[in-house]
């Protein structure tokens, strides 16, 4: 007795991977949500003028927030850029637990919670803007 196929299985869903939640608001969405409310207010009551003023500065202040938000986005990318700059230099730094200041090659730079360290042939880890000097170790050997 033949069994004949009784469903597929829809394989795009699961090759599409998880799709992604939103849990915040964007510009678009607001701006959705005021035409909707301008579509379907009540024209014997519309909305005030300084209901929609202050609804206009919400849109103005969520479009600025985005913009700091790339901005402090790129910096963030210059600033990890910079920080390989410094990889087998020579930096110069205060040293709070000697209370001297120490010379030390450049190992490595890490990148932790938003903050920029550089790993030093001494074994010590510093933040980037700890460095007071920078110098190009010599070759002569001497």
């Amino acid at each position: 007795m033949a069994v004949n196929q009784v469903s597929s299985v829809n394989q795009s869903y699961y090759s599409e991977g998880k799709r992604e939640i939103k849990n915040e608001l964007g510009k678009d969405d607001f701006l959705k949500l005021l035409i909707t409310q301008l579509t379907h207010q009540d024209p014997l009551e519309p909305v005030s003028d300084t209901e929609f003023i202050a609804q206009m500065a919400q849109f103005s202040t969520l479009e600025q927030m985005t913009n700091v938000a790339k901005g402090v986005e790129s910096l963030l990318s210059v600033t990890k850029l910079n920080a390989q700059s410094y990889i087998g230099k020579e930096v110069i730094y205060y040293d709070d637990n000697t209370g001297l200041y120490q010379q030390s090659s450049v190992r490595s730079a890490l990148f932790e919670d938003g903050e920029v360290y550089l790993e030093l042939e001494n074994g010590k880890y510093i933040l980037l803007d700890e460095i007071k000097a920078v110098t190009t170790p010599s070759t002569d050997g001497g």
